[in-house]
């Protein structure tokens, strides 16, 4: 347990770092090492934790004898659930306590430092914007890039169309706005050049004879 005890992360950027460190480990655990992850988490023994460390390891321990420990404590236990779930369940538990425990670790450094409300918002857009560890190890993080994508491709083809059809529609605008103004000048002169119907005598004269 000594990949992070003395770490001590000050700036947003580096709480940031460390998480993404830890997460990192944490995720391998869960999925390229999972098989040595599953035969450390033994039954039999006393209660284990998962750890990640910022230099992306991990590491199933014995909880901090220290109280209260230096950092917040990972889910105890872990290893007492294994045989009594599905492989794919209680990978899916631990995932879940371990996405629990980064966030505790970021927000204590935060708190322990001083983060202000835009730090510790900033903090957590950052850390938002990367998918949870339980979402992949339940693969539900594919599935979520696959629908956007698709979702942004389906909204741009709409606004296309969509400024297509206006386009069309203005184009027919102008063009009879076009008509009517060229339209008003002959009325105009039909009255100029027209004949004149005179009030005395009631006979029609041409502009120029009246």
């Amino acid at each position: 347990m000594d990949g992070g005890v003395n770490y001590n992360p000050r700036t947003v950027e580096e709480v940031f770092r460390d998480f993404k460190g830890r997460r990192a480990g944490m995720i391998k655990a869960l999925t390229t090492d999972v098989e040595e992850f599953f035969q450390q988490c033994d039954p039999e023994k006393d209660n284990l934790c998962l750890y990640g460390f910022p230099n992306e390891q991990w590491e199933v321990n014995l909880p901090a004898e220290e109280v209260p420990p230096e950092l917040p404590e990972p889910a105890l236990g872990i290893n007492f659930a294994r045989d009594g779930m599905q492989d794919k369940d209680w990978l899916s538990l631990v995932a879940v306590h371990s996405d629990a425990w980064l966030l505790a670790v970021a927000f204590y450094f935060g708190a322990r430092f001083g983060f202000d409300k835009a730090d510790r918002k900033r903090l957590f857009t950052m850390i938002n914007d990367l998918p949870t560890i339980f979402e992949i190890v339940t693969g539900s993080a594919k599935k979520q890039t696959k629908e956007k994508s698709s979702i942004s491709n389906h909204s741009s083809n709409k606004s296309k169309s969509g400024s297509k059809g206006r386009g069309s529609e203005s184009g027919k605008y102008s063009k009879q706005t076009k008509d009517e103004e060229e339209e008003v000048p002959d009325e105009e002169d039909d009255e100029e050049h027209g004949e004149t119907l005179c009030g005395a005598c009631g006979e029609n004269y041409a502009s120029d004879e009246f």
